[in-house]
């Protein structure tokens, strides 16, 4: 992260430049740039990035995130009932987009998290799994051989289609937080997407052990819960060449 807070304005509107952009930028403009688009540019050297024959990606991120305080969290599992009360029009905490009852008793790592275990047969600490809205590229709108995952225009947040979702769970395989839950009833995969940016979980929580921030990439913090499936579909793959060959270097096709 630091790499991306030293880039001067020069850098910015060169990034602009190569992107398409005007070359004179807005205030807005430049921000936008500066604290959203940027992110892709931790995955290569900005050389690389900003070579003559290279493109560069500007792809946003969620406005929004819910961090969660898990020294507030008391497991009473409200969120979940209002998760899916407001979503689904029942009170079904096992296909809530938050995660609590499976943290209740062991914590995230289940039985076998040894001596780093929490929750009841731990050390109490009731551990909230929620979606970390990762940045691109998103593991389970990669693996959607559907593109059923997309971006919701209001908040950023990626969202199923379920017009478009087939049930197969590659989705839930790819999530390396397993925070994707998936509706048997309707046979269709579902996740956070910040109730439109106004997340029912975080005003139904009575212990104030939720809250709704601007984003931050909390993907480095913690670690997977578990190996994931990386499968892209090679119509995916090329188009991810395409924005992340390195400067130099042509694609094949």
């Amino acid at each position: 992260m630091e790499k991306i807070r030293s880039i001067s304005p020069e850098w910015i509107e060169r990034a602009a430049k190569a992107s398409g952009w005007e070359a004179e930028l807005s205030r807005r403009s430049f921000l936008k740039l500066s604290v959203c688009a940027l992110s892709g540019l931790a995955f290569m050297g900005l050389g690389e990035a900003l070579g003559e024959n290279a493109p560069l990606v500007i792809l946003d991120s969620a406005k929004g995130i819910i961090l969660a305080d898990p020294t507030r969290c008391v497991g009473c599992q409200r969120c979940e009932l209002a998760c899916t009360e407001f979503n689904d029009g029942r009170a079904q905490p096992s296909l809530a987009r938050i995660k609590i009852a499976r943290a209740v008793n062991y914590g995230l790592a289940g039985p076998t998290g040894g001596d780093g275990m929490h929750g009841d047969w731990g050390d109490g600490l009731v551990l909230q799994g929620v979606c970390r809205q990762c940045p691109h590229p998103v593991p389970c709108a990669a693996a959607c051989p559907q593109n059923a995952i997309k971006a919701d225009p209001r908040t950023g947040a990626r969202v199923v289609d379920a017009a478009a979702c087939v049930g197969c769970r590659l989705c839930q395989r790819a999530c390396p937080w397993g925070m994707l839950s998936f509706d048997e009833e309707a046979g269709i995969a579902t996740k956070c997407f910040l109730c439109h940016g106004s997340p029912k979980c975080v005003e139904a929580c009575p212990a104030a052990a939720l809250h709704y921030v601007p984003w931050r990439d909390l993907t480095r913090d913690g670690r997977p819960e578990g190996a994931t499936l990386s499968v892209v579909a090679p119509e995916k793959a090329a188009a991810c060449a395409d924005c992340h060959v390195p400067a130099g270097k042509a694609v094949s096709k």
